[in-house]
């Protein structure tokens, strides 16, 4: 058998030789991979497994409904078989739940969205009642929580206290990006009335400092196995006409090991979107960029790692957010609102990708350099883009939706696009979760197929 660093080498030789010719195919092969009478979602994530033999997705009654949700499959991509990969014990309407699930790189696992054990009415699932699930997706049996959870004073640095989702492996597989809401946040909301439920992004190491968490029996605390923090600080209440952040959230990492910067060396990174207060006082969004240090565990400017009673978990030293995009005196200033999307990168790390309204006022895509610069508009249909964009993990190719239709289009390296190849026929709905697989050769994604979500590939002709 090829060992998986030569069977990259081989596609990604492979991939860069017939890129010409792969955009001037129009149509790839469709295949429906999954027919059973329930939703496969894929949920834009990392979801074809290192060999591309796989494709993991989660079986929630609707769009919302992980709460409800206690299984994470996948699907062999050449014989359409399914196997379980978890299976959350006592499941019931108020928990765990479990979803949104990514593979990792080069290993055998999978991380997802899990709600807290035991669940009941009073502990159902929330989006501050989360953690992320490592599981060995070829065993099932080897599982553990990826970060610990603190909600008893004091509180322990390198632990949460709520609330992790949309998990997202790093290109070395020794990082995980997530999104965040914090437990005692929303407890203090409900008591003051004020407003601290506020959402933001963070990441949590393999390699860092070992915790120990003080596991109570009521279950609100678990013991994880990573260090995790904050990366942005949010406020309540932003100054009107600054850069200060009310909500960062739709997340992804930057290229595959970061950005490069100026002086050669690269810095891991993640993209996001944040929302702002414009002079005037309206609220829109921006693109921005944080820079990740190495060493997370040491405690920043902003205040403690472990958050405390009414403050939230605050970010390391070096971690340090930038404004990408400067949108508020375009006739449709800010990130598109809909559709829902995330600022996603090229894999060499030069581009974030987003959403916006052009001259026109139709949703296209833009792209921004991520050291800082002038925008590029890079797609111009006449009805709006639907989707967000999935990147190819090798060469500047880039596919989405518009017009119930998948295009593939590329760009030079300084951004310019070229032509958009429509590469499926016109289908009656949107398509939605593009993810190409490692090797770049497929492309999957979701239809609805009458009452049930279904996995479908495309593969280059």
């Amino acid at each position: 058998m090829m060992p998986l660093s030569l069977k990259y080498y081989f596609s990604f030789f492979l991939a860069a030789s017939l890129f010409g010719s792969v955009l001037s195919q129009d149509l790839w092969h469709l295949r429906q991979l999954t027919h059973a009478s329930q939703n496969h979602e894929l949920d834009h994530n990392q979801n074809f497994s290192p060999d591309d033999e796989w494709i993991a997705y989660d079986t929630r009654p609707h769009p919302s409904g992980i709460g409800q949700n206690g299984r994470i499959e996948k699907v062999h991509v050449a014989s359409g078989r399914t196997r379980l990969v978890y299976q959350a014990p006592d499941s019931s309407a108020h928990g765990p739940g479990v979803g949104a699930v990514s593979y990792h790189p080069f290993e055998d696992k999978v991380v997802f969205i899990h709600g807290l054990m035991p669940s009941s009415e009073e502990r159902a699932y929330a989006a501050h009642r989360r953690l992320g699930m490592i599981v060995d997706a070829s065993s099932h049996s080897e599982n553990h929580w990826m970060d610990s959870r603190d909600l008893t004073a004091p509180f322990t640095p390198g632990a949460l206290r709520g609330g992790t989702h949309r998990h997202q492996w790093s290109g070395d597989g020794n990082w995980i990006g997530f999104t965040y809401n914090d437990a005692l946040m929303v407890k203090l909301e409900a008591k003051t009335g004020g407003t601290h439920d506020l959402r933001t992004i963070g990441v949590a190491k393999r390699a860092a400092p070992e915790i120990k968490v003080d596991v109570d029996l009521k279950g609100r605390n678990v013991q994880g196995t990573w260090f995790s923090v904050l990366l942005v600080e949010v406020v309540a209440a932003p100054k009107p006409g600054s850069d200060e952040i009310s909500r960062a959230y739709s997340d992804w990492w930057v290229g595959r090991k970061g950005y490069q910067k100026k002086d050669g060396s690269w810095q891991l990174s993640r993209a996001f979107l944040g929302d702002l207060v414009a002079g005037d006082g309206r609220k829109f969004t921006e693109v921005f960029i944080v820079d990740i240090p190495e060493e997370i565990h040491v405690q920043g400017q902003y205040g403690p790692l472990q958050g405390s009673l009414d403050k939230m978990p605050m970010p390391p030293k070096g971690a340090r957010w930038r404004r990408l995009t400067y949108t508020e005196n375009r006739k449709y200033p800010g990130v598109a609102a809909v559709p829902r999307h995330w600022a996603s990168s090229s894999m060499d790390g030069k581009f974030i990708s987003y959403l916006a309204r052009d001259e026109r006022g139709i949703v296209q895509i833009y792209l921004v350099p991520a050291l800082g610069g002038e925008p590029v508009q890079v797609s111009f249909h006449d009805s709006p883009v639907q989707s967000m964009v999935s990147w190819h993990p090798h060469i500047p190719e880039f596919a989405y939706v518009c017009g119930n239709t998948i295009y593939a289009n590329r760009i030079d390296s300084r951004g310019n696009p070229g032509t958009p190849k429509s590469i499926s026929e016109t289908f009656s709905d949107a398509p939605f979760a593009l993810a190409y697989s490692r090797s770049g050769n497929s492309l999957a994604f979701n239809r609805k197929i009458m009452d049930f979500i279904q996995v479908f590939v495309a593969k280059w002709p």
